[in-house]
């Protein structure tokens, strides 16, 4: 489990992360998620101890990670691809770590098979793509076989075949019982992936909760309706439902916001009105993320 307890960092007068507290717990896959800036790179490293925090706690099964004796076979992390000496082998890399933990050989020929490098362990690391520095990453992070895991931007580089291993990886990790928080800027990929989310901004906690929870919240769903007669139902719907919002996005189509498709549905057959397709169409993660996240967005590009 991860605790974090109003952590807090502070660089001269800009405060990067603001008296943040959440709780990551086993059994499920946490997305961390934030716009750039927001402070997520911060508190990951705090939660590692690689920055100490100017206020709050940090811990990791109920202990700093530097109080772990052998940090390593409890939690695995990966922050950076670019952590292996370039002139080492994925092979002499993991067994490095694995001495300082006194872990057997076989192990890192499992996590070498497992993450799909098991063909190139003799290569050295200064010839591998960014995909395989990934997965050499992601190697190291589970060598411990650690109960927790930390990854950030773990699908970086990674082809559709990749993507989809670390996705069923993760989901399997999580349904053994162990806590894992990934942090990423893929919406699309946290909603399949994620099943409880912690979103920041400027540092401070916008929305602990789950994914289905927080698209709801984001008010975006909608129904797509399709009837030869829109503006027939257009006019009944204005007319008899307050708080209906309803747009017209071809001759024969609207998106009707405020209402459900049964009340929809109603009110075209009260009329006579014929329809073709009465579809829900619910809000996007990609959606309900930038509505929560809109005004602690630091860097902005300009439209054209």
């Amino acid at each position: 489990m991860i605790r974090a307890h109003r952590l807090t960092k502070r660089y001269g007068d800009k405060t990067a992360v603001d008296d943040l507290t959440f709780t990551v717990r086993p059994g499920t896959v946490t997305g961390f998620l934030g716009p750039n800036g927001a402070g997520k790179s911060t508190t990951l490293r705090m939660l590692l101890g690689l920055d100490a925090p100017t206020h709050g706690r940090a811990t990791l099964n109920d202990r700093s990670y530097a109080a772990h004796p052998a940090p390593l076979t409890q939690v695995g992390a990966l922050l950076d691809t670019r952590a292996a000496h370039p002139g080492r082998t994925a092979h002499a890399h993991l067994m490095a770590l694995a001495h300082t933990h006194g872990l057997p050989r076989r192990r890192v020929t499992e996590v070498l098979e497992l993450t799909g490098l098991a063909d190139v362990a003799h290569r050295r690391v200064k010839g591998f793509s960014l995909g395989m520095g990934q997965r050499l990453g992601i190697a190291a992070a589970l060598l411990g076989n650690p109960s927790t895991l930390i990854l950030d931007e773990p699908v970086n580089g990674l082809d559709p075949q990749g993507v989809l291993w670390i996705r069923t990886l993760l989901k399997s990790l999580a349904a053994e019982g162990r806590t894992v928080l990934v942090a990423s800027h893929l919406m699309s990929e946290m909603a399949l992936t994620a099943d409880h989310l912690v979103v920041i901004g400027r540092g401070r906690l916008l929305a602990d909760t789950t994914v289905t929870d927080l698209v709801r919240r984001s008010g975006g769903s909608s129904v797509r309706v399709v009837t030869p007669l829109a503006d027939d139902l257009r006019r009944a719907l204005l007319a008899e439902q307050p708080g209906a919002e309803v747009t017209a996005t071809a001759s024969d189509t609207l998106e009707v916001r405020g209402t459900d498709a049964p009340r929809i549905g109603r009110t075209a057959a009260a009329h006579t009105i014929p329809l073709h397709e009465l579809t829900p169409q619910e809000a996007s993660l990609e959606q309900a993320f930038m509505n929560l996240t809109h005004d602690t967005v630091e860097y902005r590009g300009a439209t054209a």
